[in-house]
């Protein structure tokens, strides 16, 4: 009984971290991926490094993206940081 009681904050203090670290971190990844998923032809979207581009065309692990009217890109996905929502 001795030991269930030198255990039992531990338990805790790893079921808080889980619920308030671990698990929105993880729900933000897979967050992420759908909205990676979900881009086509047309959207638009801003790269990690903080370009604004459109998206050209859908390959599997790339995006071909628009920077202007002569500058057409390759892009992968792990570069996507988010859709791009213009601002009215």
């Amino acid at each position: 009984m001795d030991i269930i009681g030198q255990l039992l904050p531990f338990v805790f203090l790893i079921a808080i971290m889980y619920f308030i670290i671990i698990r929105p971190q993880q729900q933000q990844v897979k967050k992420h991926a759908e909205m990676v998923e979900s881009l086509k032809k047309g959207d638009k979207v801003v790269t990690n490094g903080g370009l604004i581009a459109v998206v050209y065309k859908v390959e599997e692990a790339f995006f071909t993206v628009k920077l202007n009217d002569d500058v057409i890109v390759k892009l992968t996905k792990d570069a996507v940081a988010r859709k791009y929502e213009d601002e009215v």
